[in-house]
């Protein structure tokens, strides 16, 4: 199996490669690529996925040069449980693209997206900060590239300040890598796991410097406030194809935050102690009422997805930031139920918005073609990310107050207020496109032929129902890798520091 760790990372790299060199101009080519790329995918990363439950955590040294020198990326149950998820949602998200028309708006959407999966896989699976920081880069350029797919005024100032602010958290990460290499001389994650515990007292204010740069650095690619400003401006002028595929880009900073908050700088860390936690968990709840206060106020139906996207990432970093096996297995659920939710929903809206004479919620379109159809899909996509019963919302939101049973007055309070936020602000938005509309005295376009779009939505829809039903054995799955999170022998070990190779 050690070598299929790789494939996540080389496979899109080879397909997007063979897609600029020889494919350039042929659509239908470029198409039939990334079909059978993204389903490879898919069967390699549930491949992964099983070897990393029955095998536990194992590594793949590149140029079999031995760890923490070498470049190393290692499988683990979160690691292959993130690769999972990327294909899922890039299997939906180029299906949609191609039922939709949109990857014929511009010369390079499948190459680009080939790339955008090679970094985030990269992200997901790499052992070494420095690395990591590498595919936060490749992940950058590829999603800068899909922001500005099909072009516009609009959409390119909005890229620019995409990309002038993620600079910002580059240029962070590298200075925090610093400090941490000359502290320590490594940057294996499980070469620190071991080192900094060991550390000289005098050194510890240089590692609290180097933990918060790195904490902001993810908060910014998780948009958590103060550092989410960049998001509504972002997903709401890409192509709604594009935003959906963004769904998972925010995961990053999540994933980046549990592994280097569990693993590098565990609450048990005497220089760090619970510093983490103290940063994390108070600004994931104000993200949470950002968001939610958004969702009451968008003007538009993308921007009100958007503020959804930065709620469902102010709960998955409430969940993060407490730092215990139980948060973290809800925080877990969360992330996979958000990830979908958010997907079908920006899928939705470029559905109703490419149907509408206008994009505003403050006032009355005309009725939609298949407005029953999509008035269905928004309906079901909304109460999942609203969090309301009977769709794996409510359980990622009832795991997560479980797990801060002992905390009710603020947590418990702001969650549920937060929610019923949300449900008004879906509501508002749903019956100003489908239910006014109904009322005014005009007939719907004559339907478009899209079929494979609006199985790729639907499959979403699927998904997030098939969470719902398998939530049982799904999160005694997520609470055994969160147990492996925080005794990260296993992760440290398949590194094997220090043996020759």
């Amino acid at each position: 199996m050690s070598h299929w760790i790789i494939a996540p990372v080389v496979l899109p790299s080879l397909v997007a490669a063979l897609m600029v060199i020889t494919m350039r101009g042929d659509l239908l080519l470029q198409r039939v690529a990334g079909v059978a790329s993204i389903i490879a995918l898919n069967g390699i990363a549930l491949a992964l996925l099983w070897a990393a439950t029955v095998h536990g955590p194992e590594a793949y040294f590149l140029g079999d040069w031995p760890a923490p020198f070498g470049i190393v990326l290692v499988l683990d149950r979160l690691s292959a449980m993130m690769v999972a998820l990327l294909a899922l949602l890039a299997l939906a998200v180029v299906l949609y693209a191609i039922g939709s028309g949109w990857d014929a708006k511009g010369a390079h959407f499948h190459p680009l997206l080939q790339f955008l999966l090679m970094g985030i896989g990269g992200a997901f699976l790499t052992g070494d900060a420095f690395n990591l920081f590498v595919f936060f880069e490749v992940l950058l350029i590829a999603s800068y590239g899909l922001m500005v797919h099909a072009g516009g005024g609009t959409r390119t100032r909005a890229g620019i300040q995409y990309v002038a602010f993620n600079l910002v958290g580059s240029s962070l990460f590298l200075f925090a890598l610093a400090l941490v290499y000359g502290v320590t001389g490594t940057l294996n994650m499980a070469d620190l796991a071991v080192k900094l515990p060991t550390l000289p007292e005098g050194d510890a204010a240089l590692l609290r410097v180097a933990a918060v740069m790195l904490i902001m650095v993810f908060a910014i690619k998780g948009a958590l406030v103060p550092l989410q400003f960049w998001l509504p401006g972002t997903y709401a002028n890409a192509p709604g194809v594009v935003a959906a595929m963004f769904a998972v880009m925010t995961k990053v900073g999540a994933y980046a935050t549990l592994r280097f908050g569990t693993l590098v700088f565990p609450p048990s860390l005497a220089a760090t102690g619970d510093l983490l936690s103290s940063l994390i968990l108070p600004a994931g709840l104000v993200t949470l009422v950002v968001g939610a206060v958004g969702v009451l106020g968008a003007s538009t139906l993308p921007r009100l997805v958007a503020f959804g996207a930065i709620a469902s990432m102010g709960t998955a970093f409430i969940a993060i930031g407490a730092f215990t096996p139980e948060t973290t297995a809800a925080a877990l659920y969360y992330i996979l139920h958000s990830t979908l939710a958010t997907a079908a929903l920006f899928l939705v809206a470029d559905l109703v918005t490419r149907r509408r004479t206008h994009a505003r919620l403050d006032d009355t379109a005309p009725p939609i073609a298949q407005s029953g159809l999509i008035a269905s899909l928004y309906l079901a996509a909304a109460v999942a990310m609203a969090g309301m019963p009977p769709l794996s919302g409510f359980i990622g939101k009832l795991l997560v107050l479980d797990a801060f049973r002992d905390q009710t007055a603020l947590i418990w309070s702001t969650v549920l207020g937060s929610s019923f936020l949300m449900i008004l602000g879906y509501a508002r938005a749903g019956s100003h496109i489908f239910w006014k509309a109904s009322a005014l005295d005009a007939q719907p376009e004559e339907p478009r032929p899209e079929g494979l779009a609006f199985t790729a939505t639907i499959g979403l829809v699927v998904a997030l129902a098939l969470l719902t039903i398998l939530a049982g054995p799904i999160t005694d799955w997520l609470t055994e890798t969160a147990a492996t999170l925080y005794a990260p022998d296993g992760y440290i070990a398949a590194n094997q520091l220090g043996q020759e190779r």
